[in-house]
């Protein structure tokens, strides 16, 4: 889908008002200049956590325990981690699909627990996605995770991919699990990572999600639907206290070496005043510091 910059307004915005921005959001967002800082600590939802307003993914293309980031071997992708937190990167996406857990411990080593947020997620859909065919229950999943993790605590834990209408009830089972652990201080939030619209509307009227991660873009690129379908199901997550954590913001990668549009996605999400978080899989420390770039030169709009 290929939209002019002189038709952004009017068309990537999609019946939506133009960049609407929820009232009251200069008060947590707002920084002196009137732009966006992307390494300001902000509550995700209702869940407690105060996290980064950018977050670093580590699952591009993500499958059978590898990713472009893990791919990259595991001292590039220990670096690129590392680097990251230097800049002021504070939450970091993670998942047994990706098989990014064991470099992320490594890679922070040494660095006081509270001084990052830990996102992972459970991937418990059959198929040959992940190496072994069995999907044990999630609190045998969880120990395992913090071993890799070398952790006493995950701060946000989801389950992988939903797709379906009827997820809840399908998964109800590992959720009760979930909630148990929550209740013994290994997991601080729960919630999933949604792939299809019914997925994600299901995500805004179930009360055991407290945070849900969704493609957003205004290009509709790799996402659950068109922006003006997905949209309103995001404020309505957002409205509910719930956490909301963009992802696809380039559009898988697609709009890597497209400025313009880049710079217009990131404005989008930004803007929307229900999203969040940015999670992007950057695979060069270079394409993060254009990124935070790009994110300080983003004008914060008043509603």
């Amino acid at each position: 889908m290929k939209i002019q910059r002189r038709d952004f307004i009017k068309h990537s915005a999609l019946g939506l008002g133009g960049l609407w921005v929820a009232p009251g959001l200069g008060a947590k967002q707002a920084e002196a200049t009137g732009h966006f800082n992307p390494f300001t600590r902000l509550a995700l939802g209702r869940t407690g956590l105060k996290v980064s307003r950018l977050c670093m993914g580590t699952g591009s293309h993500g499958s059978r325990r590898e990713s472009n980031q893990t791919r990259l071997g595991q001292g590039e992708y220990e670096r690129l981690l590392r680097e990251a937190h230097e800049r002021g990167v504070g939450m970091f996406d993670l998942a047994d699909l990706y098989g990014s857990h064991a470099g992320f411990a490594n890679a922070m080593h040494g660095v006081p627990r509270d001084k990052y947020c830990l996102v992972t997620k459970i991937w418990w859909r059959p198929g040959s996605s992940l190496p072994e065919p069995d999907r044990p229950d999630a609190d045998v999943v969880v120990e395992r995770f913090l071993g890799e993790l070398k952790t006493d605590h995950i701060d946000l834990l989801l389950l992988h991919c939903v797709k379906d209408a009827d997820w809840p009830q399908r998964l109800r089972r590992q959720m009760d699990i979930l909630s148990r652990l929550k209740a013994q201080g290994k997991i601080r939030a729960l919630g999933v990572s949604c792939h299809t619209l019914a997925a994600l509307q299901s995500a805004a009227c179930e009360p055991w999600v407290e945070s849900v991660h969704a493609r957003i873009n205004p290009y509709g690129m790799s996402m659950d639907g068109a922006p003006e379908q997905v949209v309103p199901v995001l404020r309505k997550i957002h409205a509910a206290g719930k956490g909301v954590v963009g992802m696809k913001i380039i559009g898988e990668g697609r709009l890597r070496n497209d400025p313009l549009r880049r710079a217009e996605s990131i404005r989008f999400a930004l803007n929307l005043g229900c999203v969040d978080v940015l999670n992007v899989g950057f695979e060069k420390t270079a394409e993060l510091e254009d990124f935070i770039a790009q994110v300080r030169r983003t004008q914060i709009v008043k509603g």
